[in-house]
């Protein structure tokens, strides 16, 4: 049976920032709970990050360039995260290969999890293109990602993948 790997956040575990959960409420994610398919991640408390913690955004780009050293993952503070961040993907990515997943439901805008908008360095809220650390690490080695707002497409894949 194929696994799925799932932010932790959205399956109500306070693993977030701020202490809080950002639950889905997703009926796919509860059949997908009950059927033993689901890997929970947080990259970032995976990583040793504690709860709660000062939000981090990336600076100067975005999950790609926190691979290549382009760009950095720092926190409100401006303490550079940066390190813990590519652990926390590093450790994802090992996650996902021990359990063979082919396919991730990550939290949008996270700078470890957002597939498809991060928010943009500057900590005033402005959200712009781009995918986090564990988001570009995990596509780069094949993992479909996918957000919460995408789990209809997840399991649109989990089912081709489980047909072929």
């Amino acid at each position: 049976m194929e696994k799925v790997l799932v932010s932790a956040c959205l399956l109500g575990k306070r693993v977030r920032y701020d202490g809080g959960a950002k639950s889905s409420g997703s009926e796919i994610l509860a059949q997908w709970q009950a059927e033993g398919r689901v890997v929970a991640v947080c990259p970032e408390v995976d990583a040793g990050l504690p709860i709660p913690r000062a939000p981090a955004e990336i600076i100067a780009g975005d999950g790609a360039g926190v691979l290549t050293g382009s760009a950095q993952v720092v926190d409100r503070h401006g303490e550079n995260l940066t390190a813990a961040f590519l652990s926390g993907a590093s450790l994802t990515l090992q996650l996902c290969q021990r359990h063979d997943i082919k396919v991730a439901v990550l939290t949008e805008h996270s700078p470890s999890c957002g597939s498809t908008e991060i928010y943009d360095g500057s900590f005033a809220g402005t959200r712009i293109l781009g995918a986090g650390v564990t988001a570009v690490l995990l596509r780069h080695h094949g993992v479909c990602v996918f957000n919460q707002h995408e789990i209809v497409e997840a399991q649109r894949v989990m089912d081709a993948l489980h047909q072929s």
